[in-house]
């Protein structure tokens, strides 16, 4: 068989191991299926870069999100492929509202989310956030009545493309795409969104065993 010269062994085995994946796969595992040490860390993500050029003007690209590599289709031909996706529940004006607060300002409290909103948020909001996975319950506020935070998973990473937080639009961004009025306050700033997992210097770790059905009872302000 005719081989791509241009393609190393290693490359294959990267190529067939993300192919086959159900969910996009971190350096760690890659490197744990290819039975390789730490020291062989740079040369993956080489190979990785290396396979992601390959891939770019193909039907699928090879793109790294929330710090996971994996296949998906060329974005200009997405289209092709909506008859057979699965259709999502539609998410309400409320809970992208509350989406893209939480991604922005996070860690916030629902007190914290309806200050910015300026109207009151329902617990079912949140709750639906959670279901999706993109919304995670952090921490407690170390104010009175320890009311719970919330931020963003890797999984909200993955869905909407990012590699990091810090790759959500900024101020520029977003007045271009008409999302931000163009005659804002001379001092208005787009926060400068942190998901990392070490809990702010406000924060409180949540109770031992904590799960997101919690919040349904207990999501004080």
């Amino acid at each position: 068989m005719i081989q791509n010269p241009s393609i190393t062994t290693r490359q294959r085995q990267l190529e067939a191991l993300l192919f086959a994946a159900t969910e996009p796969l971190d350096l760690r595992t890659l490197r744990a299926c290819l039975e390789l040490d730490t020291e062989f860390e740079e040369g993956i993500v080489a190979d990785l870069e290396a396979l992601q050029l390959h891939f770019k003007d193909h039907g699928v690209h090879l793109v790294k999100t929330a710090g996971k590599w994996a296949f998906r289709t060329a974005i200009d031909l997405a289209g092709l492929l909506e008859r057979h996706k699965v259709v999502q529940r539609k998410l309400s004006r409320a809970a992208l509202e509350t989406l893209a607060i939480i991604a922005y300002h996070q860690p916030a409290t629902r007190a914290e989310i309806e200050e910015i909103r300026g109207v009151a948020t329902s617990r079912g909001t949140l709750d639906v956030l959670m279901e999706t996975g993109w919304v995670r319950p952090r921490g407690r506020r170390m104010v009175p009545g320890r009311p719970i935070t919330y931020g963003t998973s890797s999984a909200f990473l993955e869905h909407f493309g990012f590699d990091t937080i810090k790759e959500l639009p900024g101020l520029a961004e977003l007045k271009g795409a008409g999302l931000l009025d163009i005659n804002l306050p001379p001092k208005f700033q787009v926060p400068l969104p942190d998901d990392g997992e070490e809990l702010a210097q406000d924060e409180l770790p949540l109770e031992e065993g904590f799960t997101s059905k919690n919040t349904k009872e207990n999501s004080g302000k």
